[in-house]
């Protein structure tokens, strides 16, 4: 079932605030259509009388914007969030089987943000528990039987399956390029610290991103615009960015249908005119992997001590394991994988700076979602931009052998977020 209303954020954002759609006859629209296409999916957490709640808020929201020209720019854009994002009016579960009232904190900087440029809280996403891989209930739209990644599962999804065109998500490893990936759909996580994490539950505070996922890069700049610190605006340009492909033990983790569909995609920029150059970088990836878990690891269990010590018969079996893993994380072990993190960052900046690299690409995952849900696909392929704090974003790209989608990672330099986008529109056409 295709809906029958727009669901790219910047074109439905400007159909809203025009008046050209009213949010009343849009919202009647994507309740028959949400009904529907939700229960299968299982993107959104169940809430009882939800547009009864959402027409309250819109009429709200009209009676303070009855003239279109003085309505923000996400005027009546229905959003979905995370459920490790507190939300007023909203309980956080985390995913978990914990007491929500244990859970509870003031609303999340970013849906804070997103409210007041005019948008409406659909619901709550699916999470894995606590942001790490113990999987939720939601499905892949493009196949039920596949995972749609994690943790930020539900939110993938949401936009996959036009149940809304903006939503909220987490990177501590792969979390929102992945299954952007597995799903479709664009999703851009900023330069470490850009958009706000307060408010979110953390897995761990030094590795933790809040990102988005649209339809396309026009939503994820204009949602970027909104929530990045020190937003600014660039320029159009006909100027090419330089591509680097980061060949050794790092891309040698990608499946073999993933590389070769990447090989593909990389030669369509090639023969497009973009100068696209391979280069060893990361000898040292296995350490990087090993710095980054433990540093996750480490930081998660100081996260959870409180609520484990108390509730620890409640967590999941991969969510206890990690926090047990991070009990027994040495001090000087921790101040390594920082320091590793910080060499990183310097080293794939260095190496860009030396050889005229605007953009490094990559697949976005090691290929297609797997089959079955009990597990969320591996996110090696996203974990060194993560680890290193450098902007990413997922380009659908096409589509494998089995049906399901494949995409194109963008890499960029330390908050190069503005550049890389606007880079990324050109990119976005030749490679779907």
């Amino acid at each position: 079932m295709s809906p029958s209303f727009e669901t790219q954020l910047a074109s439905l954002a400007q159909s809203l605030r025009s008046g050209n759609l009213t949010l009343i006859d849009y919202l009647a629209r994507l309740e028959a259509y949400f009904d529907e296409k939700n229960e299968p999916v299982q993107a959104f957490l169940p809430e009882e009388n939800r547009f009864d709640r959402l027409r309250q808020e819109a009429a709200a929201l009209e009676a303070q914007y009855p003239e279109p020209s003085a309505r923000p720019p996400l005027y009546g854009v229905p959003i979905g969030v995370k459920d490790i994002f507190h939300v007023n009016g909203f309980k956080t579960q985390a995913g978990s089987k914990l007491p929500a009232d244990s859970l509870t904190g003031p609303e999340a900087e970013s849906v804070t943000r997103l409210k007041q440029m005019g948008a409406l809280v659909l619901g709550k996403t699916v999470t894995t528990e606590f942001a790490y891989f113990a999987p939720g209930a939601t499905r892949n739209p493009h196949n039920l039987e596949h995972t749609p990644g994690g943790s930020s599962s539900g939110s993938a999804a949401a936009v996959a399956a036009h149940l809304c065109p903006l939503t909220l998500g987490t990177q501590t490893v792969g979390s929102v390029v992945r299954p952007a990936s597995f799903c479709g759909v664009v999703g851009f996580k900023p330069t470490s610290g850009r958009i706000s994490t307060a408010g979110v539950i953390p897995l761990s505070p030094t590795l933790d991103h809040v990102g988005v996922f649209t339809q396309d890069v026009a939503g994820a700049a204009l949602a970027a615009s909104i929530l990045c610190a020190d937003w600014q605006v660039v320029a159009p340009t006909d100027e090419r960015p330089r591509l680097g492909i980061p060949t050794g033990p790092y891309l040698d983790r990608v499946g073999s249908d993933g590389l070769i569909h990447f090989q593909k995609t990389a030669s369509k920029l090639t023969q497009a005119g973009f100068t696209v150059q391979s280069m060893a970088v990361m000898p040292d990836f296995d350490q990087i992997y090993e710095a980054h878990m433990a540093l996750m690891a480490a930081e998660a269990a100081v996260v959870h001590q409180d609520w484990f010590g108390q509730f620890g018969d409640r967590y999941r079996p991969k969510t206890a394991d990690l926090i047990k893993r991070g009990q027994n994380v040495s001090p000087t072990l921790i101040e390594a994988a920082r320091t590793s993190r910080e060499n990183l960052r310097d080293n794939l900046q260095t190496l860009m700076t030396e050889h005229n690299i605007d953009l490094w690409i990559s697949p976005a995952a090691v290929g297609t979602a797997p089959a079955g849900l009990d597990g969320t696909g591996d996110p090696v392929m996203n974990l060194p931009w993560t680890f290193a704090g450098l902007p990413a974003l997922n380009l659908p790209s096409g589509f494998g052998e089995n049906g399901l989608p494949l995409g194109l990672q963008l890499s960029g330099g330390w908050y190069t977020d503005e550049q890389m986008l606007a880079w990324a529109e050109q990119i976005a056409e030749l490679v779907k």
